[in-house]
């Protein structure tokens, strides 16, 4: 039997600063946009920018300040976590499909400019 798992991990630049929920349980929802850049050459030999944007959300049981201090827009951070797809009917009855990368870990990257 083949084992399979769920893994990702990014590196990238936040598009706004976190947002973050704290429900009535005590639990903290912390949601970030995280933009990644790959480049590459095209069929002319000329270098092409590529951004992807990520959506992350990532529970806390704990809410930390440094947190809304730090992870401000403009911060490269690190994610590991996993990719999960939620799937959703809208107010006129269309199936829409929402990505996301849960992380159970986020970490601001100390090498910033």
């Amino acid at each position: 039997m083949e084992t399979t798992f769920n893994k990702v991990e990014l590196q990238g630049f936040l598009g706004r600063d976190a947002e973050i929920r704290t429900f009535d349980s005590g639990r903290t929802l912390v949601s970030l946009s995280v933009a990644t850049n790959e480049s590459y050459k095209n069929a002319q030999g000329e270098w092409v920018n590529n951004t992807s944007w990520h959506t992350v959300a990532h529970w806390r049981t704990k809410m930390d300040e440094s947190i809304a201090e730090n992870f401000k827009k403009g911060a490269l951070v690190s994610v590991v976590g996993k990719l999960n797809t939620r799937k959703y009917t809208d107010k006129e009855g269309q199936t829409k499909y929402f990505t996301e990368v849960v992380a159970h870990k986020v970490e601001l990257v100390n090498n910033q400019k």
